[in-house]
């Protein structure tokens, strides 16, 4: 995923934190959120810090028979120091990498998965 740097985040998202990616024939839909139950930004009273901001990426491929592959990926950035989070424009192109290995591994999963579901090759015929 190229990182666009006008963006702070590296990817245009909308009010809710979401933004939805195609290249290369693929759409990757991709979020960013913190876990603040609130609408102001506040300093967790236990840890002292503010929340973290989690960047997740999830690509989907259809197939036949209404079957669909996916992948996911999770960064998180951590606020240090007793300050916010401050955007970190890798943090998408991260995820969207972790998605694709995701994808990937899951791919190969059922890729031996149905190697080991194969029929058995017919019996030859009886001269």
């Amino acid at each position: 995923m190229n990182i666009d740097p006008t963006q702070p985040w590296g990817v245009a998202i909308d009010y809710a934190g979401r933004a939805v990616v195609t290249e290369n024939g693929h759409t990757l839909n991709i979020r960013v959120h913190d876990n603040n139950l609130g609408y102001t930004l506040e300093i967790d009273p236990v840890t002292g810090q503010y929340p973290s901001v989690y960047v997740t990426a999830e690509l989907t491929e259809k197939g036949t028979d209404d079957t669909a592959l996916r992948g996911s990926g999770l960064i998180i950035v951590h606020a240090k120091d007793g300050l916010p989070v401050v955007p970190d424009p890798t943090a998408a192109q991260q995820a969207v990498a972790a998605a694709l290995a995701d994808f990937e591994n899951r791919r190969a999963a059922y890729a031996a998965l149905c190697a080991t579901w194969a029929p058995a090759p017919a019996p030859a015929p009886a001269p």
